[in-house]
Order: structure tokens, then sequence, then C-alpha cells
């Protein structure tokens, strides 16, 4: 993918913690910043389709809620097994 260099101005103390989760990542922070914008990008089109959804369906019950999150939650505590695991 091709790269553009542009100038964006942030607070000093954002950028501090920026350059300091990149060393401690061992990336660069060009990298980090263009990570979580790609991130913010991934959010906002989520958040479109399941805005776009509930416009033709209705709203999300709060048992369908409540399933979605008890599902979240499942996933995640089998990721970190498998990562506690990979680790041990």
């Amino acid at each position: 993918m091709a790269a553009r260099k542009i100038t964006v101005t942030l607070p000093e103390e954002l950028v501090e913690a920026l350059g300091a989760a990149a060393s401690e990542d061992g990336v660069p922070l060009s990298r980090l910043v263009a990570s979580a914008a790609e991130s913010e990008l991934r959010r906002r089109v989520g958040r479109r389709l399941v805005a776009e959804w509930q416009a033709e369906h209705g709203a999300f019950t709060v048992e369908e809620l409540a399933a979605a999150r008890a599902e979240m939650a499942a996933a995640d505590a089998q990721a970190l097994g498998v990562a506690g695991q990979a680790a041990a």
C-alpha cells in the first residue's frame, strides 16, 4: 500500500503516550497511529451496518443484546485462555 506523509496536530500528552506505546510494541509511531485510524474506520462501518439493520428490522431487544454480550464474553475468554496457555 502506498504511504503519504501528512501533518497532524495532537496534544503533547497524547503524542508522548502514543510514542511510549509504539516503543513498547516495537513499532514506528506512524504505524501505531495508522492502526488506530484503521480501527476507527472499521468501527464506523460497523455502527453504520448496525443502524441500517435496525432501520430495516427494528431495534435490538434486551434479550438479543444480552445474548450478544454473552457471546462476546465467551469469545474473549476463549481467546485469553488460548493466549494464556501459549504463554505458559
